[in-house]
């Protein structure tokens, strides 16, 4: 029956269990600087005739990168002006479509935030 011994489990011996060098607990994902997410996430405030009417509601326009999520802006605009950020609004502007005598084109869409802050607090937006 020894021919038939090697189609037989042979039972494995304890190995040494070799401890990895690096623990996955020691490993660091790169985290990116506060700062530079503020700018690459608000692009610069939104000034026309309408959202300077919102100044008196505390709320503030401003146009932002196209990926931005709420959680995003109201981060960014935390960090750069140090004031509760209370609502976020979005709205996305689609491109549109010009002509002009010979020439034919897209004017670029965009995204813009309406966010409100708190009460009795400001961001200087329009310089004095």
């Amino acid at each position: 029956m020894a021919i038939l011994d090697i189609f037989k489990k042979k039972k494995e011996e304890s190995k040494p269990v070799l401890e990895p060098l690096v623990k996955k607990t020691d490993i660091k994902q790169p985290v990116r600087q506060a700062t530079q997410d503020i700018h690459h996430i608000l692009k610069n405030p939104y000034i026309a005739e309408k959202s300077t009417d919102l100044l008196k509601l505390n709320q503030y326009v401003f146009k932002v990168w196209q990926r931005a999520n709420k959680s995003e802006i109201k981060k960014a605009i935390e960090n750069l002006y140090k004031v509760d950020v209370l609502a976020v609004r979005i709205i996305n502007i689609p491109k549109k479509k010009k002509i002009s005598a010979r020439m034919r084109g897209w004017k670029a869409g965009y995204k813009k935030a309406i966010v409100k802050i708190g009460k009795d607090q400001k961001i200087e937006v329009l310089p004095r």
